[in-house]
């Protein structure tokens, strides 16, 4: 018989949407263990930047509270954390080292990293300055919830001792999620927040194809972008795009780009939120290449890869509408079928009881 379990979790932010892919894995997540009765309390640290730009307040899916820093995350909840069935530390918490120290001191359940930047947070160890997580860390954990498949969920092993590295890919929230009927806005569209080693790919696949095809339309969404950057003008820009836009966002375009940053396409098998995002809605995407995405989305079925310039212009005046939908579709039966809350959902479920089993 399913038993009902008690959460706790320590993430970067579940209520701001705003510069951060986070928010919305954990809400799809999070919403996928409600859906499955579970009970699950989201503890968010209160900082300036998320506090000014908050777009879930109250969720209905769980329990979230703010605390201000590590005595107050003590002091109010330390009892929450040492009683949960299992605790989750998410990367990129504030004063994460300190925060996985509370948590590995005083809690009685199964005690997880949910890594949602795995090859970022192993190249901040190499250098020696992550500032979530310590290399002495990782081998106490009773298991590693990894973003990133494949090779990496050795390297977790070998090189840190990772008792029980997984790989726990970004979800989506697949009754938000879905297609939308309307006319197409824009040719071709990116949603992600500005990052330096992304902007090379960015001006290759989609800035240039805007300079060599002036007639078509093309939109960036997101925040943090350097005032110094030329757009093309035929080239919308969009500075924050909040999760309840995002399904009318990808439904305006005829094709929607994935660009994946540098650490992540060396460690390969490392997709991101939004490619499932678009996936869900049916957009048909054209990424950049790296290992372990034509697994998951089998090339030229599911997805268009494009290397340079040239490949992205000619997707975009080849395709018949009829090719182009059918890609789409069929990386949103992909979605649906494992990379949703609610697959994630269940997937914890049978982690946290297997690793309690062993750890009893």
């Amino acid at each position: 018989m399913r038993r009902t379990l008690d959460i706790v979790v320590l993430g970067l932010s579940l209520s701001s949407s705003w510069g951060n892919g986070h928010a919305t894995t954990w809400r799809a997540l999070l919403r996928g263990l409600a859906a499955a009765g579970h009970r699950v309390l989201f503890l968010e640290r209160e900082v300036p930047w998320y506090a000014a730009h908050r777009d879930l307040t109250d969720p209905d899916f769980c329990e979230l509270a703010f605390y201000d820093g590590l005595d107050a995350l003590h002091g109010r909840f330390a009892e929450r954390i040492r009683d949960a069935d299992a605790v989750l530390v998410g990367s990129y918490v504030p004063d994460g080292i300190a925060v996985l120290d509370l948590v590995l001191a005083c809690a009685r359940g199964v005690r997880a990293f949910y890594d949602i930047d795995t090859p970022v947070t192993l190249a901040a160890l190499r250098r020696g300055d992550c500032a979530y997580l310590a290399a002495a860390q990782i081998a106490r954990l009773d298991v590693y919830l990894s973003l990133s498949g494949g090779p990496t969920l050795r390297h977790l092993a070998e090189q840190y001792g990772a008792r029980r590295p997984r790989a726990f890919y970004c979800a989506v929230d697949e009754q938000r999620y879905r297609p939308e009927t309307q006319a197409a806005r824009w040719d071709l569209g990116y949603l992600g927040t500005y990052s330096p080693d992304r902007q090379p790919t960015l001006d290759r696949l989609l800035l240039e194809p805007a300079r060599r095809l002036p007639h078509r339309h093309f939109v960036v969404a997101g925040s943090q972008y350097p005032n110094d950057i030329v757009w093309p003008a035929n080239v919308e820009r969009i500075e924050h795009l909040p999760p309840v836009s995002h399904t009318g966002f990808y439904a305006a375009q005829r094709f929607t780009l994935n660009v994946t940053r540098a650490d992540m396409i060396a460690a390969g098998w490392s997709p991101s939120v939004r490619l499932f995002e678009a996936a869900a809605c049916a957009t048909p995407i054209i990424s950049d290449r790296w290992e372990g995405l034509t697994e998951l989305f089998p090339e030229d079925e599911a997805v268009l890869i494009a290397d340079a310039s040239e490949d992205v212009v000619r997707s975009l005046v080849s395709p018949g509408d009829a090719e182009r939908c059918l890609i789409g579709e069929r990386a949103r039966a992909i979605v649906l079928a494992g990379h949703t809350g609610s697959a994630r959902a269940q997937a914890l479920e049978d982690i946290v009881a297997e690793v309690a089993q062993a750890i009893a």
